[in-house]
């Protein structure tokens, strides 16, 4: 029974002798294998830039390309061929000497049409071997793969080890994934372009992978569609132009796409493309693709669960945090600015983006605590010494409330070490200088500026001048100098920004 005409090997004969092509590919035609033919090495190269070969079988001498020559190209053009030379008049050293530059085999003129097709045979066979040894790695990467996409809550986690999946294990040029906006359509989640994707002619350089645009727009109508009654895409050639958008700067050669669904609702999609003319995608590789959007899928739902939960716990917190400000009318707004003066303070320290908001959060919640001092925040004068100690429980009550939500621990040190000192005489810890984290100096430098130019029940606002005159004074001691400086030195700057927005400073 002939194999379908997709699925059967295809190989190339090169010679210049019109009458060897056709016998040849009539033969190895009757054995079930799909062959063209090309008059030398130059309509062969043209040939392989085109359409893709399992085998290619060409001859040694010719016009305008010799077989040496080809070979060396194929190198470039089809790299996973396999190639035969066919010598008259070369030696045995010749033909080995095409060996040991890539060729798979040779076969010497005249040839038996029966020992040309052994050779397709066996050397097809090596290259199915080698296939099913390819499946055999590929199936450790998935359950590599697989783990690494269990064992994290983070979207952007899930869906990076799945793009880098799509680029290393099935050598994609274009991955990108789709999600549900939760609205009855979907975006594109996620774009990664291969560093290697437009190199298809050897000597061009690798594209930057923020022109990802020149690989071409993907056309979402065209994926809606297709998922209402299809459960995969794998489509080579013209066929997947209605895929995109417009028509991509570098054609496309081969296209593969597997749905994310759970629980029967398409909640978006993985495509890969190859832009490489020697690449085109199999059925292997789009089950491939297949179970790992299948563990995926799971995954970006719980993640986005986590997400959602997460969000609902900050909320939480933070309203907690306000309510704690609300509960003294002179304190109102206290940690929102607190948070402010904090997150400006990391930025002028030179922090990265992710810990300059860990410093936010941390500020915005540095007072969560004092829900556990009951005592009365609104008196008028200071407190006694009784409720002072009892304030003074405040910073390791905030630890307490939040030590039981694991993504809030690292706000930790700054709730709960706030009102350490440089000196050694702060508490709860009395820690002292580098000991104190970096996060826990910034909100103390913070928290000490806006509660000295705010009002409270037993005195005024200090102006501005008298607080930035006290931090410096108490730098050293109080605070970490490096910290204080860089936050006074700055301060103006920072105030008449936030004047030209339209916010209150303190007088």
């Amino acid at each position: 029974m002939s194999q379908p005409h997709e699925e059967r090997p295809r190989v190339l004969i090169v010679d210049d002798e019109k009458f060897i092509r056709d016998i040849l590919a009539d033969f190895l035609g009757m054995e079930g294998y799909s062959v063209r033919t090309a008059e030398d090495g130059a309509s062969a190269l043209q040939e392989l830039n085109h359409s893709h070969y399992d085998l290619i079988i060409s001859d040694l001498k010719m016009p305008r390309m010799g077989g040496i020559e080809l070979l060396e190209a194929i190198g470039q053009a089809a790299p996973n061929a396999l190639t035969v030379i066919m010598t008259g008049f070369g030696t045995v050293e010749t033909a080995i000497d095409a060996m040991k530059r890539g060729a798979y085999d040779y076969i010497l003129k005249p040839f038996k049409v029966e020992e040309v097709i052994h050779v397709v045979q066996r050397g097809l066979e090596k290259q199915r071997l080698s296939a099913e040894n390819l499946r055999l790695k590929e199936a450790l990467s998935l359950y590599k793969v697989s783990e690494a996409i269990a064992a994290s809550l983070s979207l952007d986690e899930v869906l990076e080890t799945v793009g880098d999946a799509a680029i290393h294990e099935i050598q994609g040029d274009l991955v990108s994934t789709w999600l549900d906006d939760g609205e009855g359509s979907y975006f594109e989640r996620q774009r990664i372009v291969a560093p290697k994707a437009r190199a298809t002619k050897g000597t061009e350089p690798p594209p930057d992978p923020k022109k990802a645009a020149e690989l071409g727009t993907y056309a979402l109508e065209a994926f809606v569609d297709h998922w209402k009654s299809e459960t995969m895409l794998l489509e080579h050639g013209a066929k997947i132009m209605r895929f995109f958008a417009k028509e991509p700067d570098v054609p496309a050669q081969s296209l593969l796409a597997v749905p994310l669904r759970i629980k029967g609702k398409l909640i978006g999609w993985i495509s890969v493309a190859s832009f490489s003319k020697t690449k085109r995608f199999d059925e292997g590789q789009r089950k491939l693709l297949s179970i790992v959007a299948s563990r995926a899928t799971a995954a970006i739902e719980n993640a986005r669960l986590y997400e959602d939960l997460r969000a609902t716990f900050r909320q939480t917190i933070e309203g907690l945090a306000k309510a704690i400000d609300k509960m003294d009318r002179y304190t109102a707004g206290h940690s929102d600015r607190v948070a402010q003066y904090a997150m400006y303070l990391a930025i002028r320290l030179g922090l990265p983006p992710e810990m300059v908001e860990i410093v936010r959060q941390s500020a915005l919640m540095h007072d969560i605590g004092k829900i556990g001092c009951v005592l009365n925040l609104n008196k008028p004068g200071k407190l006694t010494q009784d409720e002072y100690e009892i304030f003074k429980r405040h910073p390791g009550f905030g630890r307490d409330i939040l030590d039981p939500i694991k993504f809030l621990h690292p706000l930790i040190p700054g709730v709960h070490l706030h009102h350490e000192r440089w000196d050694g005489r702060g508490y709860p810890l009395g820690l002292k200088a580098n000991d104190i984290p970096l996060i826990a100096r910034i909100i103390s430098v913070a928290d000490t500026y806006d509660a000295m130019t705010s009002d409270r029940a037993y005195r005024r606002a200090l102006p501005h001048e008298v607080a930035v005159a006290e931090i410096e004074r108490c730098s050293g001691t109080q605070f970490d100098p490096e910290v204080s400086d860089n936050f006074t030195s700055g301060l103006d700057d920072y105030r008449e920004e936030q004047v030209g927005r339209g916010n209150k400073v303190p007088d």
